[in-house]
């Protein structure tokens, strides 16, 4: 079935609001975290480096695309070696799981296989996954599973099992990270036209892309501009990356962009088309940049005009993992877990990170670096009232605060 991209004008993301999740939380203990059965304490979003011994664990890690993305689906790899590096278990794992590139193999199948060859937990990694996973965790209800995304394991998630105890959930608060985006978009746009790259069409991706807007409106406003001055443009390809006859093909959409009159493309994709294409048209001259997506190290694809990337850092989350299954204390919980914004770029503790490129000017950084900062310390809170849905109607009043979901991520 071919999926289709959809266009949307920046005040529709808006009718997203309704299931953002602690946007409006500051402090850097607002993990939601709750057990399979019952709601827990927030857990501690920090990990210690010396991790309990994993000597003859075995792992395993699937994968939706390559595991060499240079976005989604590398920074889940990396984050298996670091657990390797951190407990001296060994990860077998499986890249480009997706009925495309593998149009014969389910994530039943790959969980048995895995299973088989030894692997005492499973990290599945993609929202995609959610039906195989599910039906995985089933059929071996002894093996510890992680479902990167989704709400299974949380109560008050629209998709909550209590029959799956073994599987939980790890996802992190990115829409800090969008906002962040949003912001050094706003600072370096010098036509006011910024674009975002979405990929399919559910309730995380139009969060994300909610949240962009509103750090691109704030940092805006803050730099004295108009806000009728600022436009966001916004097309939706139809998945995580591009499948060639299925969904839009990124590297058109993003040209399309810039020959729109876009000069910011923000991605919400797992590769990197965005910037490599702002790339290509800077050399010839044109004043474009981009914002990729998810890794830590996306920027280095076309590292002159990136203006940074949110990035995500699931190391810390699945040593945790590996400790408790070590330990034989594992939980199938539910964890969103924020930055650790005293320090959102510690390799050992943050899961959402930022990385300031290089073709963000020293000012525009600065400026950047004290947004977050306000991110943090609470005195920017994007998700405070009068907000409104694409209809006109009201989300939220006059200093009404945005408040954790009911629908899960």
């Amino acid at each position: 079935m071919k999926l289709h991209g959809r266009r949307m004008g920046l005040l529709g993301l808006l009718a997203a609001l309704a299931i953002i999740a602690a946007a409006c939380s500051s402090s850097s203990d607002d993990t939601t975290t709750t057990t399979a059965a019952a709601e827990a304490p927030a857990a501690e979003t920090t990990t210690t480096a010396a991790a309990m011994s994993g000597e003859g664990v075995t792992f395993g890690m699937i994968l939706v695309g390559p595991e060499n993305d240079r976005g989604w689906s590398q920074a889940h790899f990396e984050a298996g070696n670091y657990v390797e590096e951190k407990t001296g278990a060994t990860m077998i794992s499986l890249d480009s799981v997706n009925p495309t590139d593998r149009p014969e193999t389910s994530v039943e199948q790959v969980v048995d296989d895995m299973v088989e060859q030894g692997a005492s937990f499973i990290f599945a990694t993609s929202d995609d996954m959610r039906d195989g996973i599910e039906a995985a965790a089933a059929a071996h209800p002894d093996v510890p599973m992680i479902w990167s995304s989704g709400d299974n394991a949380w109560e008050e998630g629209e998709a909550y099992r209590a029959d799956l105890p073994n599987l939980g959930n790890i996802m992190g608060k990115m829409t800090y990270g969008k906002m962040i985006a949003g912001c050094a978009a706003a600072l370096t746009s010098e036509t006011g036209n910024i674009a975002y790259l979405g990929p399919l069409i559910n309730d995380e991706t139009r969060r994300l892309a909610s949240a962009m807007y509103l750090g691109a409106k704030h940092c805006w406003e803050a730099s004295g501009k108009d806000v009728a001055d600022l436009n966001v443009e916004v097309n939706w390809i139809g998945f995580w990356f591009n499948i060639p006859g299925v969904t839009l093909d990124p590297t058109e959409v993003t040209n399309g962009f810039f020959d729109g009159g876009a000069d910011v493309v923000v991605s919400g994709i797992d590769t990197t088309e965005a910037l490599v294409v702002a790339g290509q048209r800077a050399a010839t001259g044109e004043n474009v940049w981009a914002i990729p997506y998810d890794f830590v190290g996306a920027c280095s694809e076309a590292p002159e005009v990136c203006l940074g990337v949110p990035y995500f850092n699931w190391g810390p989350a699945y040593l945790d993992v590996a400790e408790s299954v070590v330990s034989d204390s594992f939980e199938a919980t539910f964890q969103w877990i924020p930055p650790n914004w005293a320090d959102i770029n510690d390799r050992d503790s943050s899961m959402i990170g930022w990385v300031n490129g290089d073709g963000l000017s020293s000012d525009a950084a600065s400026v950047v670096d004290e947004f977050i900062t306000g991110l943090g310390d609470g005195s920017i809170n994007l998700f405070v009232g009068p907000l409104n849905y694409q209809d006109g109607s009201v989300f939220l009043e006059d200093g009404e605060v945005a408040t954790d979901p009911r629908s899960g991520t």
